[in-house]
């Protein structure tokens, strides 16, 4: 359904001029300012595929007042798998997705500048668009009157393919490209944003899924660089953690090698013939021959630049919690009570133990899945509470993406001295809105609570509800990008902020804790969480 608008034009003094929209309520009262598809980099195509996306040039112009440039779409689509029998529009695909999409309230900025949120969009690094959002509402009838920028980035294999070989002999090849994507926006927000009536001292980073894992790694990276580089003020961690350490350059390799074999490319011929027949392939060859791989999941590597070696170790030892309290960077962190019904839908196994096996290879090291089964599944049997193998997928998908390795990460920086800096909340609630998109079975599953965070997003909270919304997380979310103090109530700070099933707020004790650092600690001995092999030992 159209939603009404009319031309917005923006002088963005020597940057030049862009035409954004002002969408209109049914009165054709002013409800945000938004521009749509504003490039941050230049295109990613043809031999700059699998590079580090490149700034743009210092010179750059949007527009003239006569010829304003029109950014009134939306950004590219990163080519992508479809999600289950759901076909994505294989029309919106383009390679050249490196812009972003930026809304912004009405009025008068305040004194400095609007807040800035910078939003990573999700969709397990596999797929999903800068353009799913709708925050019309939540600019226009809450108190979070903020800009945000949510930009587009390379995902799947264009985001993250990884080969020790390549990076040996081919310099002009890079690993992680996908979050230096986030960077390189994120860097461009910092550099610009104040053309929009933005402040670039206060920028809160935030995602969800597979937004909220690109969050947890975009603040180590930016935790890593010097003060005068450093962006990020805050953080939002919605439904993801840190995850494991990712996977090595030989672990990648081995994907690398399949993926060669799918498409019938010689594994004997030089890494510099490999990368280059890989870059005449079109996005749709590629595309096929990932969905048929064992190894399918294109995550991040442990490339020693983007992710450090020993990332998350510095999580369990202090340094990170250090940092994060030598800058004074917050964080709000938090789940939904039955992430596991949605986890379970992306490309599951067969119902058998060696499947699930097989499906975790996928995304994890081997040596941590090894350690997950004998924890979760002694003797190799179904767990009580799971019904099938498909079930107990979801449900430990769910818990490492999620619930086990958040707690480890807080808990974390609770012993290290960090606990006045995170806020925790659990979802056991879901908006009526919620029935357009999910199963009524699945309760309070993964992304429903994004109607509570975005204020109904692209479906619509009942009077009753959005009284719930706004007193129980939509307030403080706005305080938050304020950079003011909360009114959170929990006492300690491993507390959680508990939306109830009745729609009531509790601040509880974590009565999950105690499971989730079993699992931290068994993920640890491994080696998945960054111990150098000498502590193994």
């Amino acid at each position: 359904m159209a939603k009404p608008s009319e031309p917005y034009l923006r002088d963005l003094e020597f940057k030049g001029f862009v035409e954004g929209l002002t969408y209109l309520d049914k009165k054709s009262q002013p409800l945000c300012h938004y521009f749509g598809g504003i490039p941050y980099a230049l295109p990613p195509i043809g031999p700059f595929r699998w590079q580090k996306p490149r700034p743009l040039p210092a010179c750059y112009r949007y527009g003239t007042r006569a010829n304003p440039g029109r950014f009134t779409g939306c950004c590219g689509v990163c080519p992508q798998p479809d999600w289950g029998e759901a076909e994505n529009d294989k029309s919106l695909w383009d390679e050249d997705c490196l812009q972003t999409n930026i809304w912004v309230p009405i009025g008068d900025p305040p004194r400095g500048g609007w807040p800035v949120l910078f939003w990573i969009h999700g969709g397990f690094l596999q797929f999903g668009s800068a353009n799913d959002d709708d925050v019309r509402g939540l600019l226009s009838e809450t108190a979070c009157k903020a800009i945000i920028v949510s930009p587009g980035y390379r995902l799947n294999l264009f985001g993250f393919l990884a080969s020790s070989e390549l990076r040996e002999a081919s310099p002009d090849f890079a690993a992680n490209v996908g979050f230096w994507d986030q960077r390189l926006a994120l860097e461009w927000t910092w550099q610009n944003i104040s053309y929009f009536g933005g402040d670039p001292s206060n920028i809160t980073i935030g995602g969800y899924s597979a937004g909220s894992h690109s969050t947890f790694h975009q603040l180590a990276f930016d935790l890593g660089v010097s003060d005068s580089k450093s962006i990020v003020r805050r953080a939002l961690m919605f439904s993801n953690g840190p995850g494991l350490q990712p996977k090595s350059f030989d672990e990648a390799q081995m994907q690398f090698n399949e993926l060669l074999e799918k498409l019938r490319i010689p594994l004997d011929v030089s890494p510099a013939e490999k990368l280059a027949k890989l870059r005449t392939l079109d996005p749709k060859t590629l595309i096929k021959a990932s969905e048929n791989m064992k190894y399918h999941q294109f995550r991040a590597t442990t490339d020693g630049s983007f992710v450090r070696h020993g990332l998350l170790n510095e999580i369990d030892n202090g340094s990170f919690a250090h940092q994060m309290k030598r800058r004074g960077v917050k964080l709000i962190m938090g789940e939904c009570r039955d992430e596991h019904f949605i986890y379970g839908t992306w490309r599951p196994p067969k119902n058998s133990f060696d499947s699930l096996f097989r499906r975790l290879q996928a995304d994890y090291p081997l040596a941590a899945c090894e350690a997950l089964v004998e924890h979760y599944y002694p003797n190799q049997k179904l767990p009580a509470g799971c019904k099938d193998w498909p079930d107990a997928f979801g449900r430990i998908y769910a818990d490492i993406q999620i619930h086990h390795l958040e707690r480890g990460m807080a808990n974390a920086l609770v012993r290290h001295g960090a606990g006045d800096l995170i806020y925790r909340y659990r979802m056991e609630w879901r908006a009526k809105c919620c029935d357009e998109w999910y199963k009524k079975e699945w309760g309070v599953t993964h992304g429903t609570d994004m109607s509570i965070w975005f204020w109904g997003g692209n479906g619509h909270l009942s009077k009753k509800e959005k009284v719930l919304a706004k007193k129980g997380f939509v307030d403080n979310l706005a305080k938050f990008l304020n950079g003011e103090e909360l009114d959170w109530g929990t006492e300690h700070p491993l507390g959680v902020r508990t939306l109830t099933p009745k729609g009531t707020i509790v601040c509880e004790v974590d009565k999950r804790m105690e499971e989730g650092l079993k699992v931290w600690e068994v993920l640890k001995r491994v080696g998945a969480t960054g111990l150098p092999l000498s502590a193994k030992l």
